[in-house]
């Protein structure tokens, strides 16, 4: 069940591609892999690692448009790299934490995604290693 190290955050960008730019040309970051996801956006990467975000609109999925800053200002979300995707499953059921869990199609990650207190979005990525075989 422990969380291992930070893995990404995500920004819900303004103007996506100004954005973009600033980490490229600004801090050296490159554009690289992202899942065909069903919304725009880029994965930034720190060598090896899509440590950065972005994402554009996505229709309505409960956040205020990206015009207006939601209860946590741009930042959509924050995501930890971990291990022990069933022990986590059971304290946040023992603890009455609702979530949501996703299969990433390409790689067969599981990722858990819930909100804490302040209303900050907390996405759990587990390896497909603990990935339970699709039924």
């Amino acid at each position: 069940m422990p969380l291992e190290g930070l893995n990404h955050y995500t920004i819900r960008s303004v103007d996506l591609e100004r954005t973009k730019s600033f980490y490229e040309d600004v801090l050296g970051l490159r554009v690289g892999y992202r899942p065909p996801l069903s919304f725009p956006g880029y994965w930034l990467y720190v060598g090896d690692n899509p440590t950065v975000h972005l994402i554009g609109p996505r229709g309505d999925d409960g956040h205020p448009p990206q015009r207006e800053a939601g209860p946590t200002g741009l930042l959509d979300h924050i995501a930890f790299t971990c291990s022990g995707l069933a022990e986590m499953k059971q304290r946040l059921k023992q603890r009455g934490v609702k979530y949501e869990e996703r299969v990433i199609p390409r790689d067969r990650q599981t990722q858990l995604f819930l909100f804490d207190p302040d209303g900050v979005a907390v996405e759990l990525n587990y390896p497909p290693s603990e990935t339970p075989a699709a039924t």
